[in-house]
């Protein structure tokens, strides 16, 4: 039996281990640069010393990010770690790390938001209202099931967020009978592709083997499902995913020039101007972070700060003396 290349017993036990596909891509690339960087020499004959090679040049010729050296760095410790059988966390690797910046987020005015809403059309205007209106990232809006979307109590379930809390934001009152149009669009939709022969949306492997019918459920269909579908590349069914992060940002950007904002515009922007609204408003600083599903307050002190500048109008400039 012909022995399988490294690579590929990376990539079976990341599906093993049910990772993410972005997970699945950035490890697997990381894994292949680190090869490459020691002239595709195998990894169990390299040490601490390579993989501190390796990580000082990514900080120092390459100048990454902070984030992306510790993307590199983790994809390593998988590596070691699950395919080799070696703790590498026990090396004390001492790379010269990526220096971080800390940046003030671009904030919008409700009046910009509000032109840039009005120049997107269709699902990618609601999909960045709701993103506004309830301070969802980019993935917790795409993810999102038509059972997610509570009427009754007017709320939001966000489910598996980032800092892996569950939580649930207020439903803005203004986006619900948009909502309830969208969902029996969806409705239809997928009675269309079960009478086609398709009909199922991906569930996470430990759901999957739960609820085995789930995956033929209107309720668990994608809120905001693609135009056509297409092929699953780990199961290889033909599905009909959630509309790609790509293209609703290409739409983003797109709105942003007609609306003609002169602001580095990203899907974040709306959550930073969420929670800076909110803040602006009254709403303290504990309820706001629970809002956005912060681990610690300290991530959401970051908006008292943004708030702080904008309210300095006392101090004027000399020029204005």
């Amino acid at each position: 039996m012909k022995k399988k290349k490294l690579l590929d017993v990376v990539r079976d036990k990341i599906r093993f281990k049910h990772y993410s596909m972005s997970t699945e891509k950035t490890y697997l690339f990381w894994i292949k640069q680190y090869i490459f960087f020691h002239d595709k020499k195998h990894p169990a004959d390299l040490d601490k010393n390579d993989i501190e090679h390796f990580l000082t040049y990514l900080a120092t010729k390459r100048k990454v990010a902070p984030t992306t050296q510790n993307q590199a760095f983790s994809a390593l410790l998988f590596l070691y770690r699950e395919i080799l059988g070696i703790d590498i966390s026990e090396w004390n690797i001492q790379a010269l790390r990526a220096h971080e910046r800390h940046h003030i987020p671009v904030v919008l005015t409700k009046e910009e938001v509000r032109l840039i809403l009005n120049n997107l059309d269709g699902i990618y205007k609601l999909i960045v209202s709701l993103m506004y209106g309830c301070g969802l990232r980019m993935s917790e809006a795409l993810n999102l099931r038509i059972k997610d979307i509570d009427f009754g109590f007017d709320k939001v379930y966000v489910w598996d967020s980032k800092s892996l809390k569950d939580r649930t934001v207020p439903l803005p009152i203004k986006l619900k009978q948009q909502l309830l149009a969208q969902i029996e669009t969806v409705t239809q939709l997928h009675e269309k592709d079960t009478n086609d022969g398709y009909g199922t949306v991906f569930l996470p492997f430990a759901l999957e083997k739960k609820y085995p019918k789930a995956k033929f459920e209107t309720k668990w269909q994608y809120l905001f499902p693609m135009r056509n579908l297409s092929k699953d590349p780990r199961s290889g069914d033909t599905r009909r995913h959630h509309v790609l992060p790509k293209t609703l940002s290409r739409n983003i950007t797109a709105g942003t020039l007609k609306s003609k904002t002169n602001k580095r515009v990203t899907s974040h922007t709306f959550r930073h101007s969420y929670a800076t609204h909110l803040l602006q408003s009254g709403v303290d600083i504990r309820t706001i972070q629970e809002l956005l599903g912060h681990k610690s307050v300290e991530t959401t002190m970051i908006y008292t700060h943004v708030v702080k500048e904008m309210n300095r109008r006392d101090v004027k400039s000399p020029l204005d003396f």
